[in-house]
């Protein structure tokens, strides 16, 4: 087995862009000029060689891992849906993972992709669908668990952060923002999922495992800084200490109003002042993740309760804000529309203000049963998919392509395929699930790997060539489709 600290890339990987730079400075641009040079590479191939770094350049590789893609291999017919789940499960850990151990625990950095930085929300993302794996592999368990470790340490450098470096004394680009900025953070966008995530993780590693050591003096630490900054945010008792600012042509990566925000009336549930897409809120109260702190204060009190962790006070004071966030969800966001019923919005400002729509990134009101927010045969969510699934949603996109939903971080006309993925995770129909499988098959743009976003009528235009979670998150759900609809691996997509 390799090395897990192996620090080489694949020669595959062009120059890194952050996210806005990308579409700044090179806009929406063609799969041929990307992957032009790519060892292998033609848009004439049928032979599908693999896209993935020669074994040499891997940062991680995982014995469990390269057995799940040999199995799955086998029972997928379409070659080029075998081909990419070869290139897009293992991702994340064949390009982004950075393993060591410092004072004695496992560390593992984890890049987005494309940016040199660490998210809480993507690095979680990137290695969730690896856990199942882990009894199976104590490297990819160490591994796993240092994700935890850093993310620790990240929240105790600053809860309101987003992104991180792996160097604690670099300073970010973005050091000329009108907020806390310190050194060792790449962005500080004060996202609600950013904290639920950590969790999310945490648990899924401790019911996997049944290793309790992570919940250590620093993880305890990181929590009661979660439900301080959650009770911060819920400003019964002013603004709290947070605002935002940048300068920028792009109105969604600033926050108005001296970067408060616009008012809300406290109601018990918690403000983000930006959505998982990094993109500013409209308004503060953006259900999608106050559902998902819900559901992962639930985590943290189970947690907490345990015996080998035995931390009451945080046990107790989780149930209670988990009480207070679901009354006021109750109360205050759900409404009755005229053809849907009722659904869920998507953000609201306590004063009977909201907005209808849905972003491709997770936490979405789509992705709710995948966080296990909710079920998904409940009526109320049944409600808001349809809606979330029609032209009536703002950024839900119909073209030559595809159809799914977008993000006002890639602008208008551009689907992500992350939301055609969770669209598939979340469906309970056959036929639905096999036509997401059909567009992601039409739309990678012969590269053999996910994107951030494609243009609704050309595939060639997208935005990130390496965009690891989505990969990864691909990967995952071919697997929830082998054990779902398996004759839908059966299928030869490319017959007409």
């Amino acid at each position: 087995m390799l090395s897990m600290n192996q620090k080489l890339l694949t020669s595959n990987i062009i120059k890194m862009y952050t996210r806005r730079q990308f579409i700044k400075t090179s806009g929406i641009v063609t799969a041929g000029l990307l992957l032009s040079g790519m060892d292998g590479f033609s848009l004439e191939r049928r032979d599908f060689i693999s896209m993935r770094p020669k074994l040499s350049a891997r940062k991680f590789t995982s014995s469990a891992v390269e057995e799940l893609i040999k199995q799955m291999k086998e029972v997928i017919t379409d070659p080029q849906l075998n081909w990419m789940f070869e290139n897009c499960f293992p991702n994340t850990l064949d390009t982004t993972v950075d393993f060591e151990i410092i004072d004695g625990k496992p560390d593992t950095y984890v890049i987005t992709g494309d940016i040199d930085a660490m998210w809480l929300r993507d690095s979680t993302a990137q290695v969730w669908p690896y856990l199942p794996l882990i009894s199976k592999d104590k490297n990819l368990k160490e591994l796993i668990k240092g994700v935890i470790n850093r993310q620790c340490s990240c929240i105790l450098l600053d809860p309101y952060a987003n992104a991180f470096y792996k160097d604690v004394h670099k300073i970010s680009e973005w050091k000329s923002d009108l907020t806390e900025m310190k050194a060792g953070i790449h962005e500080r966008k004060w996202e609600i999922d950013s904290l639920c995530y950590p969790v999310r993780l945490a648990y899924g590693y401790w019911k996997q495992s049944g290793d309790s050591s992570i919940f250590d003096k620093n993880w305890i630490t990181a929590m009661q800084l979660v439900l301080k900054t959650f009770r911060e945010q819920q400003r019964f008792n002013g603004p709290g200490p947070y605002k935002f600012q940048r300068t920028t042509a792009w109105a969604t990566d600033g926050v108005p109003l001296a970067g408060y925000g616009y008012p809300v009336k406290p109601n018990g549930l918690i403000c983000s002042m930006f959505r998982p897409s990094d993109d500013a809120c409209i308004y503060p109260y953006l259900i999608p993740s106050n559902l998902f702190a819900i559901t992962i204060l639930g985590y943290l009190n189970e947690i907490c309760s345990l015996e080998a962790v035995n931390e009451i006070e945080i046990a107790k004071e989780s149930l209670k804000l988990q009480k207070q966030l679901t009354l006021a969800y109750e109360k205050n966001a759900i409404l009755n529309h005229a053809e849907y019923g009722k659904m869920i919005p998507y953000e609201i400002n306590g004063f009977g203000s909201f907005n209808l729509m849905d972003d491709g990134n997770i936490p979405s009101l789509l992705s709710l049963p995948y966080l296990g927010c909710i079920d998904n045969n409940d009526p109320l969510y049944q409600n808001t998919r349809k809606y979330l699934l029609s032209e009536n949603n703002p950024f839900y996109f119909k073209g030559k392509m595809a159809e799914g939903i977008g993000s006002p971080h890639t602008l208008t006309d551009n689907i992500w395929p992350m939301g055609i993925i969770v669209r598939g995770l979340t469906s309970n129909d056959k036929n639905e699930t096999e036509q997401c499988i059909r567009y992601l098959l039409k739309t990678h743009a012969e590269t053999g790997f996910m994107h951030e976003s494609f243009n609704k009528d050309d595939a060639s235009k997208f935005t990130r060539k390496w965009f690891a979670w989505a990969n990864t998150l691909f990967g995952e759900f071919i697997i929830k489709v082998k054990d779902q609809y398996p004759e839908l691996l059966k299928i030869n997509y490319n017959e007409k």
